[in-house]
């Protein structure tokens, strides 16, 4: 695995690449901007990518987060991808049904039942 500042890590298995976000709080707008840009560079490294984004540490998100997350998701079809989150703490979870995420997004429990499936 490898540290990619800022603030995430990169798996990269058989069938998929794990970004887990490594900070409990997404909040400030400069935050978002860096995630941006290093989720994005993961995602242009790579053609069509089955993309896996782990939640596991994030207690607490801005709404600018799920504006980045329907840009990487964009991108990540666009490129013939497909995309996974999992991990997504019960509160965040909660706004992602508010806002209708869940039928955007495939949500997985963690980052094994998220891997299943995927060539």
């Amino acid at each position: 695995m490898s540290e990619l500042k800022p603030r995430i890590r990169v798996e990269y298995t058989k069938n998929a690449t794990i970004i887990t976000f490594t900070d409990e709080k997404i909040l400030e707008e400069r935050d978002v901007r860096a995630l941006q840009e290093a989720v994005m560079h993961v995602v242009e490294q790579s053609g069509p990518i089955n993309l896996i984004l782990d939640f596991y540490n994030v207690r607490f998100l801005s709404s600018a987060v799920l504006g980045l997350l329907l840009r990487v998701s964009k991108r990540v079809y666009e490129a013939g991808g497909r995309l996974r989150l999992c991990n997504i703490n019960p509160k965040i979870y909660e706004i992602f049904k508010i806002t209708r995420l869940t039928k955007v997004f495939d949500i997985y429990r963690d980052a094994l039942s998220a891997l299943e499936g995927l060539e």
